[in-house]
């Protein structure tokens, strides 16, 4: 395996009727604090109540900023930094899923820097300071919970980047599964979708002898496949909620990847997708990742293959190692189509006319992924495939 370091300061409070814990957390970092949600569904199942009146038992000032987009905007984060700098907040609260989260690392940045809140996602300025915060989470899907990275839409120029820094870990993160109940079906099947392909990008690599991390995420693959399905029929079973809950933290808190240098160009094709015609992130993964897998079969078909036997049950008798690598792959595609997750960007009525700019978007940093380094014709011929 390769050689890592690994750290993780999130202190994960995991289970039901954990809100409780919240005063004891959050007075921990000052008297004001900025409530970050999206677009109004903690108000509708009681959340956003049950919050205020934790928040009013710590006797802090609270301050609001509600409309976090799927997509999280740069124009919202900047809302939120200003908000921040004029009332002097002192801590934020991400109530929702891993977007708000993701728009919330933004701001704590944004909140301590004198220049625009896009410098850190363009890569042309580092993070030094960030304000504390901490989060609630609403949705099984991103990990965004329990790590340090973050996606944010330009929505005028039509960038969707990610980026990071060991500044926007969160202090703490809630997670009850009762939270999740009110999530749709479709929001649900994208967690799952988007759970999945952070545990596929993380598995293709190019590093050696890493037997232990191999099975923490094929074991984790194989009880998603199991349990999503069960999850699907029935969104208020408490113990299939807390399942994939906890399966999406685990997905990328960092645990799958000790010793791994994942490969992340679907992720980046996915950005690309969703930056100009911005559709549900796990919609789009479910579209490009079968797709990135079929165009990089060959790099390396015992990789393949080894998903294909240890998480689909794919028999490999009398076949060759090819032969089982795709076989694997269409077992995922059919599951995915299972959970009635999108198969093509014709589900979203996306055709060729933009696939240039998206390849120009994915490229913006030149060739990109781990497992196998792709190139714009690659990009373009991926990209046309998912049509």
């Amino acid at each position: 395996m390769n050689a890592f370091s690994f750290y993780n300061p999130v202190k994960l409070i995991f289970g039901k009727d954990q809100l409780s814990k919240l005063k004891g957390e959050l007075s921990l970092y000052g008297k004001k604090v900025l409530v970050v949600y999206g677009g109004g569904s903690i108000k509708k199942n009681g959340l956003y109540d049950s919050v205020m009146t934790e928040l009013k038992e710590t006797g802090m000032e609270v301050f609001e900023l509600a409309g976090v987009e799927p997509n999280p905007r740069l124009s919202t984060a900047r809302k939120g930094a200003e908000i921040c700098k004029k009332e002097g907040i002192d801590v934020l609260l991400a109530v929702g899923g891993g977007s708000v989260i993701d728009c919330t690392k933004l701001i704590a940045v944004a909140a301590k820097y004198d220049g625009d809140a896009w410098d850190f996602v363009s890569r042309k300025a580092v993070p030094q300071e960030a304000l504390p915060f901490g989060t609630i989470l609403t949705l099984a899907a991103t990990g965004s919970e329990m790590n340090s990275g973050s996606v944010i839409t330009n929505e005028e120029t039509l960038e969707k980047y990610g980026w990071g820094s060991p500044l926007v870990y969160p202090k703490f993160s809630i997670l009850d599964p009762v939270n999740t109940f009110t999530v749709p079906l479709d929001q649900t099947v994208y967690g799952i979708v988007d759970m999945m392909s952070h545990m596929f990008e993380q598995y293709y690599n190019n590093a050696t002898n890493t037997p232990v991390q191999d099975e923490m995420i094929e074991g984790t693959l194989r009880t998603v496949i199991e349990v999503g399905p069960k999850l699907i029929e029935d969104l208020t079973n408490y113990e299939h909620r807390e399942t994939i809950l906890f399966a999406g933290t685990l997905g990328l808190n960092g645990f799958l990847q000790m010793g791994y240098n994942g490969d992340w160009a679907s992720h980046n094709l996915e950005h690309a997708i969703s930056a100009v015609y911005d559709i549900p992130h796990g919609g789009g993964l479910a579209i490009v990742f079968p797709r990135w897998m079929r165009h990089n079969v060959k790099v390396n078909p015992q990789r393949f293959a080894k998903l294909a036997i240890n998480v689909f049950n794919v028999n490999s008798e009398g076949k060759s190692v090819e032969e089982v690598a795709y076989e694997g792959i269409d077992r995922l595609e059919a599951f995915w189509k299972s959970l009635n997750a999108p198969s093509t960007l014709g589900d979203y009525n996306i055709d060729e006319s933009k696939i240039d700019l998206m390849v120009e978007k994915a490229m913006v940093y030149g060739e990109y992924g781990n497992f196998h380094k792709l190139n714009a014709e690659d990009t373009k011929t991926i990209l046309t495939a998912c049509l």
